[in-house]
C-alpha cells in the first residue's frame, strides 16, 4: 500500500504509535478510533468485554490491517443502520 493512498496513513511520530501489537511497517491509522467500535461485539474483530462492561480492542488489527479499509467501508451499512436507529430513538 503507498504512503499516499486515501485508504492508508501512517503517523509514526504519534507517541502511541504503533497501538497494538503487529506490525509497524505496514500498520494503518487512518482509522485512529475506530468505526466499528459502536457495533459492539458485531464488529467483527477480536474483542473482549472488560468486568466493567467495557470494550476493549487491544488485540484488534481490522482497521489498522491492510484489507482493513475495505473491511470497514462493508461495515457501514450496519453503522448508519445504528445511527439512524439513535437518531430516531427506535
Amino acid at each position: 500500500m503507498k504512503q499516499n493512498d486515501h485508504s492508508f496513513f501512517q503517523n509514526r511520530a504519534c507517541k502511541y504509535f504503533p497501538c497494538h501489537k503487529g506490525s509497524a511497517e505496514d500498520f494503518n491509522c487512518l482509522f485512529c478510533y475506530c468505526p466499528l467500535y459502536a457495533l459492539g461485539d458485531r464488529c467483527g474483530g477480536n474483542c473482549r468485554y472488560t468486568e466493567r462492561g467495557i470494550k476493549d480492542c487491544t488485540n484488534c488489527l481490522i482497521p489498522h490491517s491492510s484489507g482493513g479499509y475495505e473491511y470497514v467501508l462493508s461495515k457501514f451499512p450496519e453503522i448508519s443502520a445504528l445511527a439512524k436507529q439513535n437518531r430516531h430513538g427506535e
